[in-house]
Formats: C-alpha cells, sequence, structure tokens
C-alpha cells in the first residue's frame, strides 16, 4: 500500500498494491496494521454499498455528531470524490480535495472525521464501497451545498447533462451557514 499525499492534513489518497496475471488480480483493501502504520487507525464499524447512474451527484454530507470517518473505494465505474475540510483548527479549513476513484485505478480515499464528502458520477454507473468508523445518525446529517461558490468546487460536469441531486441534496447549505468542527 503506497500513501500518496494530498493537501488536506489527515485526507490521503491510497494506492494498494496488486497482484495480477491472467487470471484476474488479487489486493488487499483494508488490514489494520498496515493502515496503522499509514496514520489510519480507524475502528470501522459499518460498510456501506452505493450504486449510481452517470450524472448522479451525492453530497456533500457530514454529521455533526458521531462524525464519521470514511474509506471510500470504487468497485465499478468512476467517480469524481471530494473532500471538504470543516475542521476550524486545520490550515487547511474550507479547501476542498477532489479525485478520480474508480474501478480501473482501484485507489481509495480515507476521509477522516471533520470532512464533507461528496461524489459525482463519471461513468455509465458506479459502484462503491466505504467504510465508516461511525454509525450513521441521520439526525445529526448536514448536506453542504455542493455548487457552493464560496467552495468553488471544479466538478467534472457531463456537458448537455443535468446534474442528477436527491431533494436533501437540491437543499444544501452554503458554506458560511454550515455548521463546523473545532
Amino acid at each position: 500500500m503506497r500513501c500518496i499525499a494530498t493537501p488536506l492534513p489527515g485526507l490521503q489518497l491510497l494506492e494498494p498494491t496488486v497482484h495480477g496475471d491472467e487470471r484476474g488480480f488479487f489486493l488487499e483493501t483494508w488490514n489494520a496494521q498496515a493502515f496503522r502504520r499509514l496514520g489510519i487507525d480507524a475502528n470501522f464499524v459499518q460498510d456501506n454499498h452505493s450504486s449510481s447512474r452517470r450524472g448522479t451527484l451525492r453530497g456533500l454530507h457530514y454529521q455533526t455528531q458521531h462524525s464519521q470517518g470514511k474509506l471510500v473505494r470504487v468497485l465499478r465505474g468512476g467517480i469524481f470524490d471530494v473532500a471538504v475540510d470543516l475542521r476550524q483548527s486545520s490550515p487547511a479549513f474550507g479547501q476542498w480535495y477532489g479525485v478520480d476513484l474508480s474501478a480501473a485505478n482501484k485507489h481509495s480515499l480515507w476521509i477522516p472525521p471533520g470532512f464533507a464528502h461528496g461524489f459525482y458520477v463519471t461513468s455509465e454507473t458506479a459502484e462503491m464501497m466505504y467504510k465508516c468508523s461511525d454509525y450513521y445518525a441521520p439526525q445529526h446529517e448536514v448536506t453542504l451545498a455542493w455548487d457552493d461558490p464560496a467552495l468553488a468546487i471544479e466538478w467534472p460536469l457531463i456537458a448537455g447533462e443535468p446534474v442528477q441531486l436527491s431533494t436533501k441534496d437540491r437543499a444544501g447549505l452554503c458554506f458560511a451557514a454550515a455548521q463546523k468542527f473545532g
């Protein structure tokens, strides 16, 4: 496993060691000892599996209590994955990082607690799995506006195709109004 630096403290892009031949491939997606050596000492309590079609944008979500760390990877297709640092004590407070995650590149993104998370589907369909360090607590969930000019996220939107959003994601809060972390 190789860690690729990102500009946001604690946010880590992970490139697995892939063992492959004409039969297929094998890789470790989670190994507590290996991840601990990379500075990720998470106790995962929940796995989520998501499927979405092209043009779907989910997020930017976070929980104000029971904040979740997420280890995100794509099983089929591709997404543009985004994390926004909401930790006021961070030197990267208010900054975002986006990366292409796909079944082809097999990369994972570790998003520690204190970040909002969202993704945009760039392939026909995409399936992703992510491990969470705390349980889903809908009463504490907040949606940050994906298109807030204050964040200026450079989503790779598909020209001529409308962004597919849930009602919840359409009503996201602007960064200035959203609750932050200490």
